[in-house]
């Protein structure tokens, strides 16, 4: 019979590879189409991988905790040909092999500047084989180091790495951020090739262990952020009508959802928040989709609510109560966590009062919100001292596209909306 290749399907835009957590299925085993037998991990979720038509599992190309990249083949599956005329599925043939293998390690890269991978690296030994590396740095170039604080590669002034330097990083899949707390003693205070080596043999002996893939994603994004000018503002909201609109709805929408209704119409209102700078031009979105933060184990989950200043509360509930929970268990689709102008991310529920959330790097703006707390205030009417339910609220956006004047606007505005929660 003939043989139709399972291919690692393209999970997002910005996903090149997964890992393997599960096979569900082994070879001989007869599997139906859409039948999930991988689960996968990429860098923003855990996902399964289907068959596209029925058959029998034949051969395994992949074993769990590989890394496979996209379009890379994984398994076949013998199948009739009446089922693969039915499917609609493509039979491997002389002039459509799938590409084997699936391992990174093994799939040459196109960037010229990638070196070999090597069996045995010299120094210490990070875990890291191979140049898969080198694609995410493809960006980044040599990110200078001044005084210990990376830089924007374009900066004038800055000391960049010697050929030396970056050779012995892209052995060690090391990123030039990675190095930005070693104190150099080169000229203006750049690490030298000697510093890394004193810093390697020094923490040679420390325990480590492999960051996960999603934890890798988030400091990429993180660095990624970092590399723009950034601007905070905060400011107190009174939380009690909040508070009571919530007691007495049915639904009991969650606190964040309140926070993410009044930003999207404090955006709406205000759209010179809203944007992106490409090149010489701010682009502002067409719908105002709000990504909220989730913590998950050893990462964060930002599932995005579409349109959401086009929907009530009540519109939006249903939505926002599905994608937390499947964000809690790491099974977002790719669809609903791109696309987001902005996000909500409530730190209030680690008891923290005060942060400066970043934003991503797709992401013009986060509004953070507080630990809820009372605060005694003064009332003319009654003549004394009552309590107040109050929240920190701060906003970092890029400062790029706003001023320090627009983000008070906007968290204006925020603190306005959410005194009649009703109309939310």
């Amino acid at each position: 019979m003939p043989k139709v290749p399972i291919l690692m399907p393209q999970l997002g835009d910005s996903i090149a590879e997964a890992t393997v957590l599960r096979l569900l299925a082994a070879p001989g085993d007869t599997v139906e189409a859409d039948q999930e037998i991988f689960e996968v991990e990429t860098n923003k979720a855990t996902m399964g991988v289907t068959t596209m038509c029925g058959g029998i599992l034949s051969d395994m190309f992949i074993k769990e905790g590989d890394s496979v990249v996209v379009g890379a083949c994984m398994a076949m599956i013998e199948a009739t040909d009446e089922e693969i005329e039915r499917s609609g599925a493509t039979p491997a043939g002389e002039d459509n092999q799938p590409s084997l293998p699936a391992s990174p390690e093994s799939v040459p890269h196109s960037s010229p500047a990638a070196p070999a991978a090597t069996d045995k690296p010299a120094g210490v030994h990070f875990g890291i084989t191979g140049d898969s590396y080198q694609e995410h740095d493809a960006d980044l170039k040599v990110q200078p180091s001044v005084r210990g604080l990376p830089v924007p590669a374009g900066m004038k002034g800055a000391h960049y790495m010697s050929p030396r330097m970056k050779a012995r990083m892209d052995e060690l899949g090391m990123r030039a951020s990675d190095i930005a707390f070693i104190s150099g003693s080169g000229s203006g205070g750049r690490v030298t090739i000697d510093d890394l080596e004193e810093f390697l043999e020094y923490v040679s002996q420390w325990p480590r262990r492999k960051a996960s893939s999603m934890r890798l994603a988030v400091a990429d994004a993180m660095r990624r952020s970092w590399t723009r000018p950034l601007a905070s503002a905060g400011r107190p909201v009174f939380m009690d009508p909040l508070i009571k609109h919530r007691q007495h709805s049915p639904h009991r929408p969650g606190i964040t959802l309140y926070f993410a209704r009044a930003l999207a119409l404090a955006l709406a209102e205000n759209p010179e928040c809203a944007g992106y700078l490409v090149g010489e031009n701010i682009l502002s979105p067409r719908t105002i989709d709000i990504g909220i933060a989730v913590q998950v184990a050893d990462g964060v989950m930002v599932p995005v609510l579409r349109r959401v200043n086009e929907r009530t509360m009540e519109e939006l509930l249903e939505d926002y109560n599905r994608l937390i929970a499947q964000a809690r268990r790491r099974r977002l689709a790719p669809e609903d966590s791109t696309g987001g102008i902005a996000t909500v991310t409530n730190f209030g529920g680690f008891g923290l009062t005060f942060a400066a959330p970043m934003p991503m790097p797709s992401e013009s703006i986060i509004l953070g919100v507080g630990a809820v707390t009372k605060t005694p205030v003064w009332s003319d009417e009654v003549e004394a001292f009552i309590p107040i339910s109050k929240a920190n609220i701060v906003a970092t956006g890029d400062h790029r596209v706003v001023d320090g004047a627009d983000i008070g606007r906007v968290l204006k505005r925020v603190a306005e909306l959410l005194q009649r929660p009703e109309y939310l």
